[in-house]
């Protein structure tokens, strides 16, 4: 009987090691395999010009402003990596666009309510503004002056600030004015516009 007892207690012993064992062993593949899929996985960097909106009510006008924000990253960005009186999408890769349900009256003139893409020509003293037909379109490759829909210009703003990424802003004035304002680098421009009643 003695024997018996001893022999049982000897294989429960064996089976539990072993089972141990076992677990261990599918613990450490678990972990091999979960290690594999970490490493598999590609580091998510921040994007250099990260995809972004603004948008605003200006009384009953809706106005939406979609674009990317590129950094400045220690670079000279008007009149160096932007080039002076060149058409410029106003962002980065897709064009900028803005929307806006109401008929807007901006510089003396009517800007139908709809969707547009927002385009400038920066120079040192002086930008024009420009609402293309064309919102849907990769940077300035399909850009057409003769889808223009309104064009004026402004004089920009240098501030001794670096604004390190592009950014836009719709402020209300009050329920029936707003501005629209651009800021990159050290460089801003602002212009008015009137809900058209």
């Amino acid at each position: 009987m003695k024997k018996y007892i001893h022999l049982s207690v000897l294989l429960i012993a064996f089976l539990g090691a072993s089972c141990k064992k076992e677990v261990k062993e599918v613990k450490e593949v678990v972990v091999e395999e979960k290690a594999s899929e970490t490493s598999a996985q590609p580091d998510k960097k921040k994007p250099l010009s990260p995809h972004t909106s603004t948008m605003a009510m200006i009384g009953d006008a809706h106005i939406h402003i979609d674009y990317s924000s590129p950094g400045v990253r220690n670079r000279i960005v008007f009149g160096g990596l932007l080039a002076y009186d060149q058409v410029w999408q106003a962002g980065a890769h897709m064009a900028t666009w803005v929307e806006m349900n109401k008929d807007l009256v901006i510089d003396g003139k009517m800007l139908p309510a709809g969707k547009y893409g927002f385009f400038t020509i920066p120079s040192k003293d002086e930008w024009t503004i420009i609402f293309n037909s064309n919102w849907d379109q990769h940077g300035k490759d399909e850009y057409d002056k003769k889808d223009d829909v309104l064009r004026f210009k402004v004089k920009p703003i240098i501030s001794d600030e670096v604004t390190e990424h592009l950014a836009y802003q719709v402020n209300k004035i009050n329920d029936n004015e707003g501005t629209i304002s651009l800021s990159w680098e050290k460089v801003s421009i602002k212009f008015n516009f009137k809900v058209n009643q």
